[in-house]
């Protein structure tokens, strides 16, 4: 079956999508943008510059993150960041039921051969 994926422009120069949301979460699960970096198979940097760039769209925090040490670090999302999650995967949803019948339609012609 044909999948959907959802890549949202933002106004004036930013964007969000299927990876900065998958990077979020994983950070909301670990509590830490290095686990959640390397469980995406991505360097802690391009982790950072990602978190740095949504924050910088946003114009707020997205993920809290303290410096490690003796205690260690961690990071954890804002209630901003959880409400951008939370947001396109409502919109991907909403995206997905409008689009069911296209996608069978489509697979019925690639079915078809």
């Amino acid at each position: 079956m044909p999948s959907l994926t959802l890549r949202i422009n933002l106004d004036p120069d930013g964007r969000i999508g299927p990876g900065k949301i998958e990077l979020l979460e994983h950070i909301a699960s670990f509590g830490s943008i290095s686990a959640a970096a390397r469980t995406m198979q991505m360097s802690y940097k391009h982790a950072w510059d990602l978190v740095e760039d949504m924050n910088r769209v946003f114009g707020k925090a997205l993920v809290s993150a303290q410096t490690g040490g003796r205690r260690g670090g961690g990071a954890q999302l804002t209630p901003v960041g959880l409400a951008v999650v939370s947001r396109y995967r409502a919109i991907e949803r909403a995206a997905a039921a409008a689009a069911e019948t296209h996608m069978m339609a489509l697979q019925a012609e690639i079915d078809a051969g």
